[in-house]
C-alpha cells in the first residue's frame, strides 16, 4: 500500500502508516524509548530531548517524539553514542530538579524517578543548581512545587490546548527558563479553575493534588466523630489502575469492602445524590419549559465549568441550573435528613467524599455549600489519595471481598452511574423529564444521539413525545467557550446544554490515576455504561430510596425545603472577564 513507510529500527523491520513519528513506530514493535516531554494525547514539543536517536546518514541524533519516518530510513535507539546523549540530558534534568523523592507524592509514580532507575543513576553527577523555592500552597486543590518543574511542557500544553485557559505559561529563556503563572501569580489569582489536568499529565511531582489524607486519618481516630463517605461513580471505574487491574475494571465492591475496614461508619453511594440531582434538575428543566425561563439551561454539576463561567461568563449565571452537584447535594442530606434518622448532631459528621475531580475539594469549601456553621461536605479525597490510604492500611485491592454499601443512602440507579461519563448527565437529565412530561414510559432508555467521548460539541434533537428539545454537549474547556459562542449568537436556540470541565467528563477527572489517557478514557467510558445495563433500577425518579427522601423530608421536587438544601447561587469574580484571546 502507498501509504503505508518501511524502515527498521534496532535492525527489525516495521511498516508504518506514513506521518508516524519514530517514537510511535517504536511503540508499535514494543520499543519504549525514553522520554518526559513525550504524550500521545497532546501534541509535540520537543523540549526535553531524552528521545534522542541516531539514523543512519544524519550528522545529529534526531528527536524520536518529532521526527516523521522516511521510507528506508534506518533508526538505532540503543548504540553508545544515543545512551551517552540521554545519560547527559538526564543528568542535566537531575541537577535542577529538587531530590526529596522519599517525601514527594509522586514517589513510586514518577516518569523521572523511572528513567533513574532505567539508565541505573542512582547518585547525582553534577552540582545541585535547583530551587529553594518552597511549594505553592495557595487553593484548596492544586500544589504547585517549582522546584521539581522539569519544564517539559505538557501541563502548558493540556491547559492551552485542550481546556484553553492558559493559566500556565512559559516565562524567561535559557538557563531561566520557567513553567509558571502569568506574572508568577499564586493559582486562585489566574484564569486557573483548579480543574486538575495539569496534574495528570505533569511527569513528576511539580503539580499535585492537595492532600488531605492526613485529615480523615484524624477523623476516623476521633471516637466522638461519625466518619461518613461518599464515593462518585467515575471513581469505582478508575481505583483498579492503581491496584494493576485492566483499565475500565469495575471495583465497585471491593472498594466499598476497603473502605469499610479503613474505618467509615457508613459507606455510601454518590449515585444516590446524582438520582436526586436528576430529580432537581429535570424538574427545573421542565418548570422553565412550561414558564419560559432562561434558556438554554446548563448543567452545574461541573466544579470547573462553574468556575470557569463565573470568572468568564458571568453573564450565563442565570442559565445555569441553580442544582448542586451531587457532592454538595448528599452532604447536605447527610447532615440534615440522615442525621435526624440517626439522632445524630451534624457538628459531631465528619463527611468526606472521593471524587475523580480537583476542583470537588474547592467546591467543598464554597461559602454556599452548608448551613449552621457547618460545610455539607468537609474533606474531598481524589481517587488517587483513596489508593493512597488504601495502600497504607496494607490492602491489596485485587484480593479483596465484594460488600455493598450501607442504606438508604447507598442506591443507586444506572442512571447516576452514567453521571461520570461525557453527556450521561445529560441522558439521566432526559430519561426522567421524558416520563416526568409525557406521563408516559420511555420506548427506549438509551439515549445514543448523546453518548460517546467528543473532541469538540455534541448536538441533538430529542424527541420528548412530540416536544423537540435541542441539547448540546461540551467537554473540556475548550469546547465549553466554543460552545458558549454559539450560544451567544443565538446560532442555535438551545434547550439544554451539558458542559463538563474535564476530557470524557468525570472519567477523565483532574483526580484520576496518573497515565489516565484518552484510551483509559474510553474503557472507562465503556464500563459505565456496562454498569447501567447491568443494574435493575436504571431511572432516577424510579429510586424507591429518593421516592421516601421526598415523602419522608423533601416533599417534592423544587419545593421550598428542597430550594433550601439542594440548590445554591453563583457569583461572578470580581474583574471577571471573557476569554477574548480564544474568539476569532
Amino acid at each position: 500500500m502507498s501509504n503505508l513507510i518501511h524502515l527498521t529500527i534496532n535492525r527489525i523491520p516495521v511498516e508504518v502508516p506514513a506521518g508516524t513519528r519514530i517514537i510511535e513506530a517504536a511503540q508499535s514493535i514494543g520499543i519504549d524509548i525514553p522520554h518526559l516531554c513525550y504524550h500521545p494525547d497532546q501534541t509535540i514539543k520537543a523540549h526535553c530531548r531524552m528521545c534522542m536517536v541516531e539514523v543512519t546518514g544524519q550528522r545529529k541524533l534526531l528527536a524520536a517524539c518529532s521526527t516523521v519516518v522516511w521510507e528506508g530510513m534506518e533508526v538505532i535507539t540503543d548504540s553508545k553514542r544515543v545512551y551517552d546523549a540521554q545519560v547527559g540530558v538526564l543528568d542535566l534534568i537531575l541537577s535542577d530538579h529538587k531530590q526529596n523523592c522519599l517525601s514527594c507524592s509522586r514517589n513510586g509514580s514518577c516518569d523521572l524517578q523511572n528513567l533513574c532507575r532505567r539508565f541505573n543513576r542512582l547518585s547525582p553527577t553534577l552540582p545541585d543548581i535547583s530551587s529553594d523555592e518552597p511549594p505553592r500552597v495557595d487553593n484548596p486543590s492544586i500544589v504547585r512545587d517549582p522546584a521539581k518543574c522539569v519544564k517539559c511542557g505538557r501541563c502548558v500544553k493540556v491547559c492551552n490546548e485542550v481546556q484553553g485557559v492558559s493559566a500556565l505559561t512559559y516565562s524567561n529563556r535559557s538557563g531561566n527558563f520557567l513553567v509558571t503563572t502569568a506574572f508568577d501569580a499564586p493559582m486562585e489569582e489566574t484564569d486557573c479553575v483548579l480543574c486538575g489536568q495539569c496534574t495528570l499529565v505533569c511527569p513528576v511531582g511539580a503539580l499535585v493534588e492537595r492532600d488531605y489524607t492526613d485529615e480523615v486519618w484524624s477523623a476516623i481516630q476521633d471516637p466522638s466523630k461519625h466518619v461518613v463517605v461518599q464515593v462518585a461513580p467515575s471513581v469505582r471505574v478508575a481505583l483498579g489502575d492503581e491496584f494493576g487491574l485492566e483499565s475500565g475494571a469495575l471495583v465497585t465492591g471491593k472498594m466499598v469492602t476497603a473502605l469499610r475496614r479503613l474505618g467509615f461508619d457508613k459507606v455510601f453511594d454518590t449515585n444516590f445524590s446524582a438520582d436526586l440531582t436528576i430529580m432537581e434538575e429535570g424538574s427545573e428543566l421542565l418548570h422553565r419549559m412550561k414558564t419560559g425561563g432562561k434558556f438554554p439551561m446548563i448543567t452545574s454539576c461541573s466544579p470547573g465549568w462553574v468556575r470557569f463561567m463565573e470568572k468568564h461568563h458571568p453573564e450565563l449565571i442565570e442559565n445555569l441550573s441553580t442544582a448542586k452537584s451531587p457532592q454538595g447535594m448528599f452532604g447536605a442530606v447527610l447532615k440534615t435528613y440522615y442525621a435526624q434518622k440517626m439522632g445524630w448532631d451534624p457538628k459531631d459528621i465528619v463527611s468526606v467524599s472521593v471524587m475523580p475531580c480537583t476542583a470537588k475539594k474547592y467546591e467543598a469549601a464554597r461559602p454556599e455549600l452548608g448551613r449552621d456553621g457547618y460545610r455539607d461536605v468537609d474533606i474531598v479525597l481524589t481517587t488517587r489519595e483513596l489508593a493512597k490510604i488504601i495502600r497504607y492500611e496494607g490492602m491489596d485491592l485485587k484480593n479483596l471481598p465484594d460488600s455493598d454499601f450501607d442504606s438508604p443512602l447507598g442506591t443507586g440507579s444506572g442512571a447516576g452511574a452514567i453521571f461520570g461519563a461525557t453527556g450521561g448527565v445529560m441522558e439521566a437529565a432526559l430519561r426522567t423529564a421524558y416520563e416526568l412530561h409525557t406521563g408516559k414510559t420511555l420506548p427506549r432508555l438509551e439515549f445514543e444521539e448523546v453518548r460517546g467521548q467528543v473532541n469538540g460539541i455534541k448536538e441533538a434533537t430529542i424527541d420528548l413525545d412530540g416536544t423537540p428539545v435541542r441539547v448540546a454537549i461540551a467537554n473540556g474547556l475548550q469546547a465549553a467557550e466554543e460552545l458558549i459562542q454559539r450560544i451567544e449568537s443565538g446560532e442555535v436556540p438551545y434547550t439544554f446544554v451539558e458542559i463538563m470541565a474535564c476530557p470524557g467528563g468525570c472519567i477523565g477527572g483532574g483526580g484520576q490515576p496518573i497515565g489516565t489517557n484518552n484510551a483509559k478514557r474510553d474503557a472507562r467510558i465503556k464500563s459505565l455504561y456496562k454498569l447501567d445495563r447491568s443494574l435493575p433500577l436504571r431511572k432516577s425518579h424510579e429510586n424507591p430510596d429518593i421516592q421516601t427522601l421526598y415523602s419522608e423530608f423533601l416533599e417534592a421536587p423544587l419545593s421550598h425545603k428542597s430550594h433550601e438544601l439542594l440548590h445554591t447561587t453563583f457569583t461572578a469574580w470580581p474583574g471577571s472577564h471573557r476569554f477574548d484571546h480564544l474568539k476569532k
